[in-house]
């Protein structure tokens, strides 16, 4: 019997590893929830329930070639691209070591060349035309790069997003765009962002193709994500893929999900937590054991505790250093 990760041409020591930063990804939001119910962190946006669209999306490119444009829930992108959970601490606690913004700005403003992540601003959908930018950068110098930029469907509703999909699908850029679909764009539910059945129905407008996915299912993520990535480096242009997933947790720590959404919806969805999934598929293939279950979730744990603690002893930065990180260094 041939299991659904070999004929991806994943080995055992991959798929353990998708579940690995699915897991920390996991475990890192939950403590920055902990902490900021503490007082100790002041914001927290939350990638509870899409870390498999996250990990699975990520897993299909070239960490030291390709670019990423992600939005402020891809915890995971940001984790499998390199940045420590330290890393991610620094940033909840606005300490210098935060590599996106030497602990300047909100959380989930990731950034860093040495991860190949795009530093993003703050209004949603601007992280989409610097993706366009970086794949034509990419075709005119004739590298084989793609960008990927990813956002929830509320935000392939502004300009931003068509413009920069017109101008890709009629150069035939190297870009993939990514709709995180958690069903809903803070408090508004998706039957009042969309006309359209999907958001990925908008691709033939631009002339690439449109490609629905589960977005709890790891593995079908990660091989749509591959034919797209092959795709562009082959030339042929731009895909827009759209994982059908949900947000578990409030918008952000300062919103109250309750007025808008019943907890039988919630309790309903947590039904089919990606990492529940995930694990059940890795046990049926004998790759994952109570044992061994057991020693990733120690491990894990551990790298929290050590990056929270880091981070809450780390000093703040000092007022002369404001102008850090703002102006280039001569």
């Amino acid at each position: 019997m041939t299991y659904k990760h070999e004929e991806l041409g994943l080995t055992r020591e991959q798929v353990l590893e998708m579940y690995r930063y699915m897991l920390l990804a996991r475990r890192l939001d939950e403590r920055m929830w902990i902490l900021n119910r503490a007082g100790k962190i002041p914001f927290v946006i939350s990638c509870q329930g899409q870390e498999a669209a996250q990990v699975g999306a990520a897993f299909a490119f070239d960490r030291n070639l390709d670019w990423m444009c992600p939005y402020y829930r891809d915890l995971g992108i940001v984790l499998v691209f390199g940045q420590t959970a330290t890393d991610i601490m620094y940033s909840a606690f606005a300490k210098p070591g935060d590599p996106n913004s030497g602990g300047r700005q909100m959380p989930g403003h990731y950034g860093g060349k040495r991860f190949h992540i795009v530093t993003g601003s703050s209004p949603v959908a601007t992280q989409v035309p610097h993706a366009v930018g970086f794949a034509l950068a990419g075709k005119l110098r004739g590298e084989k790069s793609v960008a990927f930029t990813s956002l929830g469907e509320g935000s392939t509703n502004q300009g931003d997003f068509h413009e920069a999909c017109n101008f890709a699908g009629v150069h035939k850029l190297p870009v993939i765009f990514y709709c995180e679909n958690n069903k809903y764009a803070i408090s508004i539910p998706e039957a009042k962002q969309l006309a359209c059945e999907n958001v990925a129905d908008r691709a033939i407008a631009y002339g690439f193709p449109g490609v629905v996915v589960d977005g709890n299912d790891v593995l079908e993520v990660y091989r749509v994500f591959k034919e797209a990535v092959a795709r562009a480096r082959a030339g042929e242009g731009p895909t827009l893929i759209e994982a059908k997933t949900y947000r578990l947790v409030p918008h952000s720590s300062d919103d109250d999900d309750r007025s808008y959404r019943s907890r039988e919806e919630v309790e309903t969805a947590k039904k089919r937590d990606p990492i529940i999934l995930f694990s059940a598929y890795l046990r049926e293939t004998g790759i994952l054991t109570d044992e061994l279950d057991r020693e990733i979730q120690d491990a894990i744990m551990k790298e929290v505790n050590e990056a929270t603690e880091a981070a809450e002893k780390a000093p703040f930065a000092e007022p002369e250093t404001a102008l850090l990180h703002v102006y280039k260094e001569e």
